[in-house]
């Protein structure tokens, strides 16, 4: 997986390039405690995700009650395989997912 970061202010944009599986999630774990201070807005710019494990959801929920303190985390540009996980997992619930992307056709 590869993990870009674009910082602009009090904006964080997290793209997100692969596979997010036990040993990424990890590594984005660690990377979130200390990227995050003073983030207002965090973006997860999902567009060229492939996979996320159940490992990598976790990272999403723990992002997101972070998140939920200090400011707001939006889930963008998200794929149908990726989206049915969310679904499945009942994360539509908890994220914050724009329909950015054409497509996501359904609602959720």
């Amino acid at each position: 997986m590869t993990i870009m970061r674009i910082l602009k202010e009090d904006e964080l944009t997290v793209n997100m390039i692969g596979r997010l599986e036990t040993v990424s999630a990890l590594k984005l774990e660690e990377e979130f405690k200390t990227s995050l201070r003073g983030v207002k807005t965090l973006i997860m710019d999902l567009e060229e995700m492939e996979y996320v494990s159940l490992e990598g959801l976790r990272v999403f929920f723990s992002a997101q009650k972070i998140m939920n303190k200090q400011g707001r985390m939006i889930v963008r540009n998200v794929n149908e395989d990726v989206m049915e996980v969310f679904r499945e997992i009942g994360a539509v619930d908890i994220l914050t997912i724009e329909k950015a992307d054409f497509r996501l056709r359904d609602s959720f």
